[in-house]
């Protein structure tokens, strides 16, 4: 490697998902030398709890929640698709880079996150003060179909008020042709797995990955979904420097609760 070479030169790495988080990683990426290819294996369908969430939204507008919550970015896009508004006394608390960076892109300052060391639901309870006054919040609480409740139930544990709403659901998506014959041909070269519904749909959609082709799965329940997927890892590849590197590069610009679906 040259003095100027840069770890992932030579790869171009399917990144999985698109919006905030494709974004941040494929930036990432581009500073290690590696060419990203945005191509969404998964997408986010209207929730079966639709009349709930309209309800729940109707009454954030009217302020009647001092508190909402989000683990995911794809909550600020269900608010934008509604027109819906957080006013300014609710105040937002939520987890994941991604996430908070959505939430402030938005116009909606963030009052809580988790510490680095523990960027998890549990972390944010934790570091959330007003939770453990003895007032009883009334909190607003917006997931994913697929995302435990953790937030939720630990909110409910300390007598808060809560009205949690399933806002959106994790489907797969269908590459295009040209991107599929991309990652059969070896002319992708990397393919980055970041949650256990990537992993499902890597295996699903490209069952026939060359040997050489880079298969990088961000944590160890991401990496056991895809075996269980029967996802192939070449195991040359299991101590390569420059997985190790594309792996690191992810989770230097994406925390671990931002890989989840």
């Amino acid at each position: 490697m040259t003095a100027d070479a840069k770890p992932l030169s030579g790869l171009r790495v399917l990144v999985p998902r698109g919006g905030t988080w494709g974004d941040m990683v494929a930036k990432a990426l581009r500073e290690q030398g590696a060419s990203p290819v945005i191509a969404p294996l998964v997408d986010f369908a209207h929730t079966s709890e639709e009349d709930k969430l309209i309800a729940a939204l109707k009454a954030l507008e009217a302020g009647e929640f001092q508190w909402i919550t989000a683990t995911s970015s794809t909550v600020v896009d269900v608010l934008a698709h509604h027109n819906a508004v957080i006013p300014p006394t609710t105040q937002v608390a939520v987890v994941g880079e991604a996430t908070e960076a959505a939430f402030k892109d938005a116009g909606y300052p963030v009052s809580r996150t988790p510490n680095d060391d523990n960027n998890t639901t549990e972390g944010l309870l934790e570091v959330w003060p007003e939770i453990d006054t003895g007032e009883v919040l009334r909190v607003l609480t917006l997931r994913s179909d697929v995302a435990k409740p953790v937030l939720t139930q630990g909110l409910i544990n300390r007598g808060h008020d809560v009205t949690q709403v399933v806002a959106f659901r994790t489907v797969g998506v269908p590459v295009s042709v040209h991107t599929r014959e991309d990652v059969e041909s070896g002319r992708i070269n990397a393919l980055l797995v970041a949650s256990p519904k990537i992993a499902r749909e890597v295996a699903q959609q490209f069952p026939d990955i060359p040997e050489d082709t880079i298969v990088a799965c961000v944590g160890p329940f991401t990496h056991g979904e895809a075996v269980s997927a029967g996802l192939r890892h070449n195991p040359d590849h299991a101590d390569s420097s420059v997985k190790r590197a594309l792996i690191e590069t992810v989770e230097s610009a994406i925390d671990q609760s931002d890989m989840l679906d």
